[in-house]
């Protein structure tokens, strides 16, 4: 461009030089040679105001450059002030198919939406039923900051199972029930949160809301929890559940002491194992009975990877009034001896296994045993429940999910008489 402007400066000069006549070029030497530095100095004069020029268009650049704003990073959640706000959940529908053989369910019952060992009826008729359900469908919301260079966050998650105010005549309109709901700051923990003394990743995948729990440790409950490293140390809710003389079910919950748990977790490449413990008191202050027996247990449990992308999940557990802790409280925790009028631990042993393996792109295989066993001589009571499920699971698109399922599961009382449960589910799942 320079080049382009300089030339046509030179020809515009020249030009008129030529087309003059000859005696023009009688001329001074002197003359025709100031007129060309006349010109060459223009022309240097123009080159110098373009450079300018460009000059001034190159710091603009930069200036615009480095004004512009970086494109803003994708966050998880949104913003309220200083606290960072996210929210999700699970649509969970299921379709279950349901037989025992010794008796019904009740339609109210929550045992209809998942499986409780303990609710496994005895002493009945045969019946099939089927349910369809949401009422696993989840919704949680959570909230953190920075406060004094730590971290205070809080969680509430609720679903709608076990809900008693609805019914499924019209609206199917059933009102939700509180899950977790606590707040951390550092290493500490405080409010309603899985139990210290339960290992949430020996969970077995399944397509219902929840399989086969008669070997696990599963509860959810308030407390008080300090981390440090490896270790957990919490206080948690008391709440003692005792079978009286009839074999009868009496919540007493007349603790004094909490709960106390101490958990150690281990960690690494191979998945993670953790080691539980747990001291309660059980005492039962009902009308002209006041006695209390002190409980302990232990758990092992985990997740270990196995071959590329298979897993084992396990939880071994066993001790004196363990009670509502594992199976879903399908045995007390204590019991007041007929006899003596004492009041006593109810000992316990158990566990389960289950594999997970993954096939094709994104399917997997899961199958498992558990089983219970209590050591308790009042004939209406549990004796032992167990069971065993598999399950496939197909993520159809990013956080969808179809499951089919089949399940087993018996229990027997002290007097030798068994019921069976059999279920088949269906379930579609959606995480946002």
């Amino acid at each position: 461009m320079k080049k382009a402007i300089r030339g046509l400066l030179v020809s515009a000069a020249v030009l008129p030089a030529v087309a003059v006549p000859a005696t023009a070029f009688a001329q001074d030497d002197d003359d025709l040679r100031e007129r060309i530095e006349a010109l060459e100095s223009l022309v240097a004069e123009m080159k110098a105001e373009l450079e300018a020029r460009d000059d001034v268009v190159r710091l603009e650049q930069a200036s615009y450059t480095a004004a512009k704003p970086a494109p803003e990073k994708k966050t998880d959640g949104f913003t309220m002030g200083d606290t960072t706000v996210k929210i999700g959940g699970i649509i969970d529908v299921d379709a279950h198919v349901t037989n025992t053989s010794d008796g019904a369910i009740a339609s109210s019952s929550i045992a209809r939406d998942f499986y409780i060992p303990g609710a496994t009826p005895i002493g009945g008729d045969d019946q099939t039923v089927t349910d369809f359900t949401a009422q696993a469908s989840r919704l949680w919301i959570s909230g953190e900051r920075e406060v004094g260079g730590q971290t205070v966050k809080g969680y509430m998650e609720m679903d709608f199972l076990g809900s008693l105010q609805g019914n499924e005549r019209v609206s199917n309109s059933f009102s939700p029930r509180l899950r977790r709901a606590f707040v951390t700051w550092g290493n500490w923990l405080a409010g309603q949160e899985w139990s210290t003394f339960q290992n949430t990743s020996a969970i077995p995948e399944s397509a219902s809301f929840l399989a086969l729990s008669d070997g696990m440790a599963f509860i959810r409950q308030p407390q008080i929890r300090y981390t440090n490293g490896n270790w957990q140390i919490a206080l948690e809710n008391a709440d003692a559940t005792i079978t009286d003389t009839t074999g009868a079910r009496v919540e007493a919950d007349s603790n004094l002491i909490p709960d106390v748990v101490a958990r150690y977790n281990l960690k690494g490449d191979y998945g993670n194992v953790s080691f539980a413990a747990i001291a309660r008191q059980l005492r039962a202050d009902l009308p002209g009975y006041d006695e209390e027996v002190f409980g302990y247990g232990l758990s092992v449990s985990g997740r270990v990877k196995v071959a590329a992308a298979d897993d084992i999940r396990f939880n071994v557990f066993g001790g004196e009034g363990l009670g509502r802790y594992v199976g879903l409280n399908a045995v007390n925790g204590a019991a007041i001896d007929p006899v003596t009028g004492d009041l006593e631990a109810i000992s316990s042993y158990g566990g389960l296994v289950a594999y997970r393996h993954p096939f094709g792109d994104t399917a997997r295989l899961n199958f498992g045993l558990w089983a219970d066993h209590p050591d308790f001589t009042l004939g209406s009571a549990t004796k032992s429940v167990q069971s065993v499920y598999g399950a496939v699971l197909w993520d159809v698109a990013p956080k969808t999910t179809l499951g089919t399922e089949l399940m087993f599961g018996t229990r027997e009382n002290e007097a030798g008489d068994d019921g069976n449960f059999t279920r088949l589910t269906a379930s579609a799942k959606y995480a946002f």
